[in-house]
């Protein structure tokens, strides 16, 4: 990209784009610490595997990590070898807060638990800026024993105890007040040098009547790998206050050169008198990250006279012997120490870490300090730069809720990125220097077979405290959300799984560290073929090199799935819990208590999606490779396999003395029209298990229209195609019609369910009382809340029941359940398929949505709701509170000043409330929220909407319809529900991410329209011309007539803004991915700094 091209690109662009170039490296400082290192698989060294107590929390504090750091709020380099966090401390705490604190799975009545609050707030993908919010309670201690004992005595079938559930910690029930502290944590990079790094921490007393005390320690520390190198030539870092200025540090590291780090003193007044009082001056401590050996297991004497606990020690303890008077050491920390913080007021904290301390610290007698104003400014800058870049992913007129709501879950997205490190050679055997070693098998030999093992990235985590390692299938879910901001990391995150450090040599990705041999959802093919297409339809770029990469690395883990999951060869699959938990009757992941082998209706809908996705990805890469071509006819086989044998099971009986072939029902029932799981012991003997859950739902997934233009476009193909109608009629008679009836655009559809079926799943879907919530998919139908599923074996009785919230069971731990709750990443996937079938079969293919309601929608008008209903948990209902906080809280959560605009985005949600379950701090696939508000939150600002969908069009009248409240107090939400079919067309489009050339053969007597949510030009001048165009045509008139077409009126906002910027759209030339060269997305590899 030339400067001419970046001329109207903002500022965090060209950041991007220097990175990519490595003329810059901004990704090389970021949120890389975990928020838990401590109880992980990684530290784990017990014979026995239990990770939850061989590192406890208690540990933390005073023991080395192996692996990897944590720390509140943590900023470290790209192989986290300098890092720095914040520690906090009230006077009154037992311990100095330097980490967040949660319940281990065994404590948990719910499994594994985080319990503080804490918010991401902002971070843009370079993380030149990033904001978080941490609430610290200053009245009373920190109830770490009474949230372990409370929990303690709770059972499966309890709510979970919070920290919110005790009074006078964050509300006095009895005053109204307030007795905490909101930590806000920024941190700005410099304009022109990324590894220039400003920190600023504002504390708001949000008391009413009471004043607090409180240390703020911003820390600097290694990361130990000294102990741990396999030969004693390591050169060890160091840290020195400097001899004259007694608040600067030197910090001297190998890998990075000299740099300094900058505690600036505080203003240390209040009010009128505040520029009357004296500053606080930050009191530099040191010592070593080493271990506390004599305090953690009773040895005689430590390897280092300071260890890693030395702060808790001085501050908490009074022990001022516990750190090193010669200010030096591997670990830093600055105590600001404010004595007493007035009700409602604010206390602020600034510092710097640079390697260009000459054009940035000025010195004063016994000081260095920055200039102050210019330091907030550079804030004011990024601030400003991040509105800019993020109202350019979505310049579309939705409303500020559903901007904020987006914005924080893109913040959330960023902030779970971490360092993760694992060598197995290192891991399983122990390293060479290290005193303790670990046992021979232990933990039955975990993870033993994946030798080959060796990771050193940043990866994108489910959840840094909950999960703080890769889990397979969230990561693919993660890059969709991703690829919006930040193609290129979304990129790295898919090729990273399929790499020969990563993939196993037989071709499977690893799972999770718990167990790298379980299996999870092939959803990897879906991601990278969709961030591929929504980088082209987003940055106009094609990279052509990352797709067949990936496609390649993909063929190795198909022919796993066949070869491992296939046991009876009859293209039905096995698969294991394939992450879904505790969603069977039995564990899936281990032998059945019945004996014989559990055919699984998910694990083969899988299968028929990773096809199809693969025949879409081989399609692709044969428009400019022929060699793909029979690639593509390798796959279109496998799913007509596949689908047939998920239908029907074949054998050979006599009858007359003549072979006749038996057709019977295999996974589909037609009695109950629903797919299941069954149960297979061999000879033809079969039982299904009646259990209407999501396994019966994903078939829906396996879905892709053909276009007549590619299949004339591919002979060999086409030819392959042809063949197959022609000599295996039955197949397609039976399961697949619709490829030989061509749909509409003369369009092919590949497809698990015919149209009886889809009809009839649908009906079962759309039905409040089974698996329609209010607020998304439910994971398990309601019908089974007054009708369990049942089944004696040997003695023991084994059910299934519908639950909406937590799980009643320790099944995986307990702290997930798949039995009723919605989850995002499923749910997001109905919704694709259901815009796929409305590719083919149109606006006159229509179900009643809800069932019973009257109304009959079309799949595209479905899938909408369906999104809507999964945005609306996140947003205010009529009383000002979000579904996400339902509970006795809601009202603190969703209504209170400082809480109200604080989204958390859960891991699942309650299939009745919306309550958010599970991992709360940014489980990465409920991002995906971001997805969506992109797709229809312009229709959802523009229309109110209430949680249910119960008024149909026939029973509104004009004036409900102009969204003037019904009799029963509701908001109609279907009042401008009709739509024409080239909106439809074009909406579906956009959201599928298709081309100009897919979209144009998609259209019925239409004109080329639709402009990509994202456009190469100037924000300024885009929102310029935007809200020019809005005024003029009153679009945003929510009070318009009723004939009106949402869609249709997005459609021509959208042209009219498109043709006013023609002419001005600089978009960015193709930038080749080259697959064999980490470099072309990693700027570590090009790192000078990197030996």
């Amino acid at each position: 990209m030339n400067q001419q091209q970046l001329i109207d690109s903002t500022v965090e662009e060209e950041r991007l784009h220097q990175n990519k170039e490595h003329e810059k490296f901004w990704y090389r400082w970021g949120p890389y610490l975990s928020e838990r290192s401590w109880a992980t698989v990684r530290e784990d060294y017990s014979f026995n595997g239990d990770a939850w107590t061989n590192f406890p929390f208690e540990h933390a504090n005073a023991r080395v990590f192996r692996w990897g750091e944590d720390g509140i709020f943590g900023v470290s380099d790209n192989k986290q070898l300098v890092c720095m966090n914040v520690a906090l401390w009230n006077g009154k705490d037992e311990r100095l807060k330097e980490r967040m604190f949660g319940l281990t799975g065994p404590q948990g009545n719910h499994g594994e638990d985080c319990k503080e609050l804490y918010y991401y707030l902002d971070n843009l993908p370079s993380h030149a800026y990033m904001k978080a919010l941490y609430k610290y309670p200053f009245k009373k201690p920190f109830p770490y024993k009474e949230l372990v004992e409370e929990n303690a005595k709770l059972g499966y079938e309890d709510l979970e105890y919070e920290i919110y559930d005790i009074d006078g910690v964050f509300k006095d029930s009895k005053t109204g007040d307030s007795p905490y502290f909101d930590v806000v944590f920024e941190m700005a990079k410099n304009d022109d040098n990324p590894d220039d790094l400003n920190f600023r921490i504002t504390v708001h007393n949000r008391s009413k009547t009471d004043s607090g005390e409180l240390h703020i320690m911003p820390q600097i520390f290694f990361r130990n790998t000294w102990d741990f190198e396999a030969t004693n030539k390591c050169v060890k870092p160091h840290m020195d206050r400097d001899p004259k200025e007694t608040n600067l540090i030197h910090v001297s590291h190998p890998k990075f050169g000299p740099t300094q780090i900058l505690f600036q003193p505080s203003p240390g007044g209040f009010g009128e008198t505040a520029e009357e009082a004296d500053d606080i001056d930050p009191k530099l401590l040191f010592t070593e990250n080493e271990s506390n050996l004599v305090k953690l297991f009773g040895e005689k004497e430590n390897d280092s006279k300071y260890t890693k606990d030395a702060f808790e020690e001085y501050l908490v303890h009074g022990n001022t012997a516990a750190v090193n008077p010669d200010n030096t050491g591997t670990k830093a920390g600055a105590d600001y120490h404010f004595k007493n913080i007035p009700a409602g007021e604010y206390v602020t904290v600034r510092y710097k870490f640079t390697n260009d301390p000459k054009n940035n610290i000025f010195h004063v007698p016994e000081l260095a300090v920055v200039d102050e104003d210019e330091f907030d400014q550079l804030f004011d800058r990024r601030e400003e730069e991040a509105d800019n870049f993020y109202w350019r992913i979505n310049p579309l007129p939705v409303s500020e809720e559903l901007r904020k709501i987006q914005r924080q879950a893109f913040a959330g997205l960023l902030w779970t990125k971490q360092f993760y490190n694992f060598v197995w050679r290192e891991w399983y055997n122990g390293d060479k220097n290290a005193k303790i070693k670990p046992p021979p098998n232990r933990a039955n030999g975990r993870n033993k077979n994946w030798k080959h093992m060796y990771i050193e990235d940043i990866l994108s985590m489910p959840d840094k405290w909950e999960y703080p390692f890769f889990a397979s299938w969230d990561s693919a879910f993660h890059c969709i959300p991703l690829a919006m901001i930040d193609p290129e990391f979304a990129k790295k995150q898919l090729d990273l799984l399929t790499r020969e450090w990563y993939m196993h040599p037989n071709g499977q990705i690893p799972a999770y560290e718990w167990n790298f041999n379980d299996v999870n959802p092939p959803v990897h093919a879906w991601a990278t073929y969709r961030v591929f297409k929504i980088e082209r339809n987003l940055y106009g770029r094609e990279d052509r090199p990352f797709l067949e990469g990936v496609f390649q690395k993909l063929l190795l883990n198909f022919t796993w799935w066949v070869n491992r999951k296939d046991e009876n060869d009859n293209n039905v699959f096995e698969g294991g819990f394939l992450g879904l938990d505790n969603i069977g009757v039995f564990n899936r992941s281990e032998p059945l208590p019945t004996g014989g082998t559990l055919e699984q209706a998910d694990s083969t809908g899988w299968m028929a999606f990773f096809s199809l996705q693969m025949l879409n990805m081989a399609l692709e890469l044969a428009k400019e490779n022929p060699v793909y071509e029979s690639i593509a006819s390798k796959f279109f086989e496998h799913f007509i396999l596949i689908s047939d044998s998920m239908s029907f099971e074949y054998s050979i009986g006599e009858e007359d003395a003549k072979c006749k072939e038996i057709i019977k029902q295999n996974l589909w029932n037609e009695d109950d029209k629903f797919y299941y799981d069954a149960i297979s012991w061999g000879d033809g003997y079969k039982q299904q298990l009646p259990i209407r859950s999501l396994v019966g739902l994903i078939p829906l997934y396996a879905s892709m229209t053909l276009e007549p233009g590619i299949i004339n476009r591919f002979p060999a193909f086409k030819k392959r195609v042809d063949w197959f109608v022609e000599n295996r009629p039955e197949i397609f008679g039976r399961n697949i019609a619709s490829m030989s009836k061509r749909g509409v655009g003369e369009r092919l559809l590949l497809s698990l369910v015919t149209k009886e079926r889809l009809q009839s799943i649908l009906t079962r879907m759309l039905d409040e009382n089974e698996f329609l919530s209010d607020y998304g998919i439910r994971s398990m139908s309601k019908y089974h809340k007054d009708h369990p599923f049942i089944m004696d074996v040997h003695n023991t009785q084994y059910k299934v029941a519908y639950l909406p919230g937590e799980s009643n069971s320790g099944m995986f731990g307990g702290n997930s359940n798949w039995r009723g709750p919605i989850w995002f990443p499923t749910s997001f996937l109905i919704i694709e398929a259901l815009q796929r079938y409305y590719l083919y079969y149109g606006s006159d293919f229509k179900v009643e949505c809800p069932v019973g309601s009257g109304e009959y929608l079309n799949l595209v008008e479905v899938a909408e709701e369906i999104a809507y209903r999964m945005i609306s948990m996140f947003i205010k209902d009529e009383n000002g509170q979000r579904a996400i906080y339902y509970g006795k809280h809601a009202d603190l959560l969703s209504n209170d000043d400082n809480f109200k605009d604080y989204i958390s985005f859960y891991e699942y949600f309650d299939g009745d409330t919306g309550r958010g379950l599970g991992a709360s701090h940014q489980c990465g696939w409920t991002s995906v929220v971001a997805k969506l508000i992109n797709d229809v939150g312009l229709s959802c600002a523009r229309y109110p909407r209430t949680p249910r969908s119960s008024v149909s069009l026939s029973s509104a009248t004009s004036e409900s319809m102009n969204g003037t409240p019904l009799v029963d107090g509701s908001i109609a939400r279907r009042w401008a529900r009709r739509k024409s079919a080239k909106s439809l067309v074009n909406f579906t489009s956009n959201i599928l991410e298709l081309t100009e050339d897919e979209k144009r053969s998609h259209r019925i007597g239409g004109t080329r329209t639709g402009l990509t949510p994202r456009n190469s030009v100037s924000s300024e001048l885009a929102k310029e011309i935007m809200d020019r165009q809005l005024e003029e045509e009153k679009l945003l008139d929510v009070t318009s007539s009723g004939d009106e077409d949402p869609l249709e009126i997005k459609s021509q906002l959208l042209n009219s803004v498109k043709n006013k910027m023609q002419g001005i759209s600089l978009a960015d030339k193709p930038v080749s991915y080259n697959n064999t060269d980490d470099s072309a997305y990693d700027s570590d590899e090009k790192d000078p700094m990197d030996k």
